[in-house]
């Protein structure tokens, strides 16, 4: 996924909240259980009308140069044409999917 020119638009949950955001690099972290996305691509429309979350995602991702989601937040990786408006909404009716990344296991006197 290294094209230039490809953009995705990433959907995952953050605090409760659903974030919306484009970005021009995504990939498998070396970190287990995350993804990493890079190159942050913002609307840079010049329009009188401001939206309110954009504005604060820009804000929260000004000096990001790369973001590690761990995998059970993502809830949807989609290739776009174009990029559009980044959001936050309300994620009231998304519940993550319960995962556990560490596997269990049971010490007993037999495995010393």
């Amino acid at each position: 996924m290294t094209n230039s020119s490809e953009i995705y638009k990433i959907t995952f949950l953050n605090k409760g909240k659903v974030y919306e955001v484009f970005v021009k690099q995504v990939y498998q972290s070396d970190l287990y259980g995350f993804i990493e996305i890079e190159e942050f691509v913002f609307d840079n429309r010049t329009q009188m009308v401001v939206d309110p979350s954009e504005e604060k995602l820009k804000t929260e991702f000004a000096d990001v140069r790369r973001s590690f989601i761990p995998m059970q937040a993502i809830i949807r990786i989609d290739e776009v044409e174009k990029s559009g408006v980044a959001k936050i909404s309300n994620g009231d009716n998304i519940t993550p999917f319960p995962m556990s990344l560490v596997g269990t296991h049971k010490l007993d006197s037999q495995d010393s």
